[in-house]
């Protein structure tokens, strides 16, 4: 699926271990303390719930075989990078 607008359709996922504990990673690509729990592009044609495992292995290792989808967001959401932060992280 083609980009709209301003907007690059993704996914993100809040994955959560057994004891309820939710996964942050650090970003390695910015010398600046940067968190953030795994997320992507979706690619052409890929369905979202596709692309939430793939980004998940990438990103983590983890296999789609060992997770479970215990919920999702109801509706897309858009966001912009806080204006401080433009041009500073990820090359503007």
């Amino acid at each position: 699926m083609a980009e709209t607008g301003k907007y690059r359709r993704g996914v993100g996922v809040m994955l959560l271990n057994s004891e309820g504990k939710v996964f942050v990673g650090a970003r390695i690509d910015n010398t600046d303390e940067a968190w953030q729990m795994p997320q992507g592009g979706i690619d052409e044609d890929e369905k979202p719930w596709k692309a939430a495992l793939r980004e998940l292995e990438e990103e983590t290792g983890i296999s789609p075989d060992l997770v479970e989808r215990i919920a999702k967001c109801p509706e897309r959401m858009k966001y912009d990078l806080p204006q401080e932060l433009r041009g500073k992280l990820w090359k503007g």
